[in-house]
């Protein structure tokens, strides 16, 4: 594995952890939920209670500030952290229409957009190969189906997944 592709890695896996340090470090304060409470069509709730205006901006914040400290652009933060929340929005939505509860497991649906999504959008910035994806969502995959349940076993995870 080369740098670039270990700091991709690691821009991921903070994109997608900075709204659980986001809610620990603040609790219930400013924790409104993007979907503003609205309900799609089927009387469910778009994304639910659990996709926050804070953990957006965390990720967004924290990812691009460390993608400038590793020396790419904040703009390069920015779009992984977007696409990371995208693919985390779009999971908690098919789930609704699913009838699966806030923050529900989908061992592997959950991993794969929010992993792949944001490999995606700068996979020209990072030079990846397909390849370089299909290993870097698998290691993201792995890491984090182990990573949440030791979260959970220190307290900073509210589930263990």
């Amino acid at each position: 594995m080369n740098l670039a592709l270990i700091h991709l890695f690691v821009l991921i896996i903070l994109a997608n952890g900075a709204p659980i340090l986001a809610r620990n470090l603040f609790g219930n304060k400013a924790d409104f939920p993007v979907d503003g409470h609205l309900c799609f069509f089927d009387k469910r709730p778009l994304f639910g209670y659990s996709k926050t205006w804070r953990g957006l901006i965390a990720s967004l914040l924290l990812t691009s500030l460390l993608a400038w400290t590793l020396g790419y652009t904040v703009q390069t933060g920015l779009l992984i952290a977007l696409a990371a929340m995208c693919g985390d929005l779009l999971t908690s939505f098919i789930k609704r229409r699913l009838n699966l509860p806030s923050s529900s497991m989908a061992p592997l649906f959950d991993q794969i957009a929010e992993s792949l999504f944001p490999a995606l959008v700068v996979m020209d910035v990072f030079a990846l190969s397909s390849l370089n994806i299909i290993l870097l969502v698998l290691a993201f995959i792995l890491f984090d189906l182990l990573f949440s349940r030791l979260l959970y076993r220190i307290g900073l995870r509210r589930r263990p997944y």
